[in-house]
């Protein structure tokens, strides 16, 4: 390339303004699985830089307060779920057995007499919608704190939820910015490179793909089709496997693949801790049995691809420390930009309380790999 056409590449697909540095509001983010909280239990977590108390009441029901007590800030999950003077179940903080119920309202203050008035019902904690779905845990994180506006929409639903529990669980926190964690999940060229495994692909065998993409909900997808045949772990289950793979704000990003009436899906969940750290999340279902002849080998190599991912991440980081811009081509580099765009979309459509309206137009990319 020229040394023009280089500064023209560099003024048009440069890395937009603003990437890394903002979250997503008015919005489901992915918090836990199910099967991590047992009612009774109080867990602390951190999601987009606040700290978030969720637990599960001794009925079933999942709940999120924000984990400070107004009182004195002690954190409420080093508390305990009790019960309050009325019978309801409610959080005791730990440092002066103030009381919340699930809903966040504080129902007792112990230190006070029988004649000081005090209406405590009016001490509140923040409380963030919580829904389960699928065996997956899911916050509404909405951008006005002080309204605890409900959902306007479910969590969402993924095909492929089959066979049971997941037959693989593996989590990860990379040090990271939610947008850049997202863009090396949707990247198609790194694989030969970052993923060199015999059992994977090799950096010398690389072929040129053409694939078709679509928009969905609140995202796009990787149309239907058959697997690249240097992708040999496909091979491992055996007859014709087709696969489909989506995306989907604020950070879901899955893979579906049917085999006769097989199929496994593998969904990877990214949720922002803070501005530099984002939690991953990789869940697998399947009724396929090789999931359980090969567990093992599955649950190494699983581990293994996302540690690789963390180990470019973290050698990334040495190069975006100074703040560059980030060179983006075409095709290899355009579901970066649909994310992107997504991301301006969404924000834009509830600051303005219009509908979204999806900027991906369907297109086929190509690359090599």
């Amino acid at each position: 390339m020229a040394e023009g056409d280089a500064r023209t590449a560099r003024k048009t697909d440069a890395e937009p303004s603003g990437f890394g540095k903002g979250f997503l509001y008015d919005i489901w983010y992915f918090a836990a699985l199910g099967s991590d909280l047992r009612p009774g239990k109080l867990q602390r977590y951190e999601i987009m830089g606040q700290p978030v108390l969720l637990g599960r009441d001794r009925s079933g029901a999942v709940y999120a307060l924000r984990d400070i007590c107004p009182h004195r800030a002690a954190p409420l999950s080093a508390g305990r779920l009790a019960t309050d003077d009325s019978g309801a179940e409610a959080v005791e903080c730990p440092y002066h057995g103030w009381m919340f119920r699930t809903d966040g309202v504080c129902s007792k203050v112990p230190s006070l007499v029988a004649d000081q008035a005090m209406e405590v019902s009016r001490i509140r904690v923040r409380r963030y919608p919580a829904a389960e779905s699928q065996g997956l845990v899911f916050i509404w994180m909405a951008s006005d704190a002080a309204r605890e506006a409900e959902p306007d929409q479910p969590p969402p639903l993924f095909e492929g939820v089959v066979g049971g529990a997941p037959k693989l669980v593996d989590r990860m926190a990379f040090d990271a910015h939610i947008d850049h964690a997202v863009v090396g999940l949707m990247d198609p060229a790194h694989g030969p490179y970052v993923h060199q495994q015999w059992w994977w692909r090799s950096k010398s065998r690389q072929l040129e793909k053409a694939k078709p993409f679509e928009p969905v909900e609140a995202g796009f997808r990787m149309v239907r089709h058959t697997p690249s045949s240097n992708s040999r772990a496909y091979r491992l289950l055996g007859g014709a496997p087709e696969t489909e793979i989506s995306f989907r704000l604020p950070g879901l990003r899955w893979e579906h693949i049917r085999v006769g009436e097989r199929q496994v899906l593998s969904l990877t969940c990214l949720t922002p801790v803070d501005d530099t750290h984002t939690r991953i999340t990789q869940i697998i279902w399947s009724d396929h049995p090789v999931f359980s002849l090969l567990k093992p080998l599955i649950r190494l190599g699983a581990r293994i691809f996302l540690r690789q991912d963390g180990d470019m991440v973290n050698l990334q980081n040495q190069g975006l420390r100074y703040d560059p811009s980030l060179l983006w081509i075409d095709d290899a580099d355009r579901q970066a930009k649909w994310y992107q765009a997504l991301k301006r979309e969404w924000a834009a459509a509830r600051k303005a309380g219009r509908p979204f309206v999806n900027p991906v137009k369907a297109a086929v990319l190509r690359w090599k790999s």
